[in-house]
């Protein structure tokens, strides 16, 4: 009976390992390269990364190398597909044509969060985020 029962932990990415994979943290970086360990926190090692920045119809990449990647700061992890990876239909530009407007829209981003968490705690009492019970 338990073998019916989908497994859902940290072993399920055992499948992925070798592999090309896209992951997104929680600060919105995006980075792409293969999985080459984890553990039952789901802490990763990414290897040959590179890190993407995507504006309108233009992308760019900066290589990063080997990473370790806490568990707690991934949103998403999926495996990309090698047979269509080349199909995307954005124009890839260089790093630093990319990087200001990059810049200007996490700014942007965080200024709209700042005033909706203010917002939310001057109308309707909730913390702020990184306030209590946040900390470790």
């Amino acid at each position: 009976m338990d073998s019916l029962i989908p497994f859902t932990t940290s072993g399920s990415l055992v499948d992925c390992v070798d592999r090309k994979m896209l992951v997104v943290l929680r600060d919105g970086r995006k980075l792409q390269g293969v999985l080459r360990s984890y553990d039952q926190f789901a802490n990763l090692v990414l290897e040959d990364t590179i890190e993407r920045i995507y504006h309108q119809d233009v992308f760019a990449e900066e290589f990063r190398g080997l990473l370790l990647i806490r568990g707690e700061n991934v949103v998403l992890l999926g495996e990309v597909d090698l047979d269509q990876e080349d199909d995307v239909p954005l124009r890839q530009i260089e790093w630093q044509q990319l990087e200001e407007y990059h810049k200007q829209e996490i700014a942007r981003k965080k200024h709209r969060e700042e005033v909706k968490a203010q917002v939310l705690f001057e109308q309707k009492g909730f913390c702020k985020e990184g306030g209590e019970g946040d900390g470790y």
